[in-house]
């Protein structure tokens, strides 16, 4: 009998519409934090950098052809790991990524 995690984490990529939304949601996020950097001035947020990478790692596991279900798992864990980073760091050293 199969967990659930396994079949969450490790099923079909779900195909090349959800995968360009996670990717093009990366890529304005990022061309924001562009702007604001480089026109503006202002400081980068590392909160948002954290995102950006989540969020592209999940593009590209899901934009995976439907055969790569082993990659696009570790795709997906490692975008989970880089947001749950995200909140412990958060947690314990706040002044990490506001600043």
């Amino acid at each position: 009998m199969p967990s659930i995690i396994d079949q969450t984490l490790f099923s079909e990529p779900s195909g090349r519409f959800l995968g360009l939304v996670f990717f093009c949601g990366a890529l304005l996020l990022a061309g924001q934090q562009g702007y604001y950097v480089i026109v503006e001035g202002a400081t980068p947020l590392y909160a948002v950098l954290f995102v950006i990478v989540g969020m592209a790692l999940s593009g590209i596991a899901e934009s995976l052809p439907k055969p790569r279900r082993r990659e696009a798992g570790v795709l997906r864990l490692t975008a989970i790991a880089v947001l749950v980073s995200l909140l412990v760091i958060g947690f314990l050293a706040p002044d990490l990524i506001t600043a």
